[in-house]
């Protein structure tokens, strides 16, 4: 997997999202110590209300960036967001009411809405050749993983010598690097396309998305994705702590699980793809993931049980595993589907409409949760994968002769101009 890196622009670029990622880690930790000192015990809903705008702004941004900024040359659009983003890190440490933080992250999650499409559109046209493009979807799905290990380490690490406050400038510094990379990289060029109506270029990822039944698909596996991350997002620590009585580091740990699985899978993955089509493993991913979640209502119903304990870890290192065999080869069908006139939109697209889904079921997680407790919550999530699961099966069909997946439906030449 690791032959990719030879080539110089994907090492810098992939060097660029990592050092960026750390720097979206850290910023995590220190906007949740920063929320507590302003609001104290209501500091859960000042988080509330900074994700829900962060997920607002990826839904309603990108698509419209990407349509203003068809023409911008991709270095200076990526350039641009990182810094950007760095001034608004460097800025949230002079932060005095929870408003200025609302303003802050709406403004740093429009940029990163710019950047991240534009950074995965651009990889395909680094790495060509499906083989290479698929490990390097791995190798940034490893990334993703190892973030969301490692940066609370390196941030509890960084707060036993410095305040909170300084995490921000480390934030500020991962964007910086992050846009140093970029400007050092020599980029492909840009393809000249026709200039097209506003309305057209706005709307062109998701036409792609509506006449390409693969694509199709796609969006109902976000949804299902999005039913169970909720679940494991938001009731993790209400299932170790609050049902079973657990201390925090188990809390910690059982996310390492979920984690865990979800690299391992990243890692095998480009050998899998080289054997058995997209289809069947991100279908088998969304058949898996609604099994599981009803593995944890399950499990919940049997606190005291001593195989509860080693069922949650188990059932979340599957439910991250299962997560990988969809998210990783997804890129996969964005780029197979789209062509260089379109691909920044069909990037945006994905990027707007998966996150939409996670407007509908992080809400359901919580709320359903705290009314009705955590069993008829993973069941009730788990009912709408499996709705979505079977929107999936029945958009992406594949000749009776053949598990190939049906490339030819729709040609990428003719869709969303």
């Amino acid at each position: 997997m690791l032959e990719v890196l030879r080539n110089s622009a994907y090492r810098k670029l992939l060097s660029a999202q990592v050092v960026a990622l750390i720097g979206t880690g850290l910023l995590t930790v220190a906007l949740g110590l920063l929320a507590f000192d302003l609001a104290g015990g209501d500091a859960g809903i000042v988080l509330g209300i900074a994700l829900t705008i962060k997920m607002l702004a990826y839904v309603g941004v990108a698509p419209v960036v990407s349509a203003l900024t068809g023409h911008v040359p991709r270095k200076v659009l990526l350039v641009s967001s990182d810094v950007l983003r760095a001034g608004v890190a460097i800025s949230l440490p002079f932060v005095t009411e929870a408003w200025q933080i609302y303003v802050l992250v709406f403004v740093l999650q429009a940029a990163s809405a710019t950047f991240t499409p534009a950074f995965q559109a651009l990889i395909p046209d680094v790495l060509p050749k499906e083989s290479e493009y698929t490990r390097a979807l791995s190798l940034s799905r490893l990334a993703y993983d190892l973030e969301s290990l490692l940066s609370p380490i390196l941030a509890a690490a960084l707060l036993t010598v410095i305040s909170y406050h300084s995490l921000f400038v480390g934030t500020a510094l991962g964007f910086v690097g992050s846009a140093a990379l970029v400007l050092s990289t020599t980029l492909p060029t840009m393809r000249a396309t026709a200039v097209t109506p506003f309305l057209d270029r706005l709307t062109r990822g998701v036409r792609v998305f509506w006449r390409t039944p693969p694509l199709r698909a796609l969006l109902a596996m976000n949804l299902v994705v999005a039913a169970s991350t909720a679940m494991v997002i938001v009731n993790t620590v209400i299932l170790v702590q609050n049902t079973l009585g657990r201390t925090q580091v188990d809390f910690a740990i059982t996310l390492a699980c979920y984690g865990l699985g979800s690299m391992l899978v990243a890692l095998a993955l480009p050998r899998v793809l080289d054997r058995f089509p997209d289809r069947r493993v991100m279908l088998t991913g969304s058949a898996i993931l609604p099994v599981g979640l009803i593995a944890v209502a399950l499990l919940t119903l049997a606190p005291g049980s001593p195989a509860t304990w080693p069922g949650v870890l188990t059932v979340w290192f599957v439910l991250g595993a299962a997560t990988a065999l969809i998210l990783t080869p997804s890129a996969r069908l964005l780029r197979r589907y789209s062509d260089d006139t379109n691909r920044p939109a069909v990037f945006a697209a994905q990027f707007s409409l998966s996150h939409a889904c996670f407007i509908i079921t992080y809400p359901l997680a919580g709320i359903l949760g705290a009314i009705f407790g955590l069993t008829p919550t993973a069941l009730i999530l788990a009912s709408i994968a499996v709705l979505a699961g079977i929107v999936a099966v029945r958009s992406w069909k594949t000749p009776a002769s053949t598990d190939e997946p049906q490339e030819t439906l729709t040609s990428p030449s003719s869709i969303g101009r």
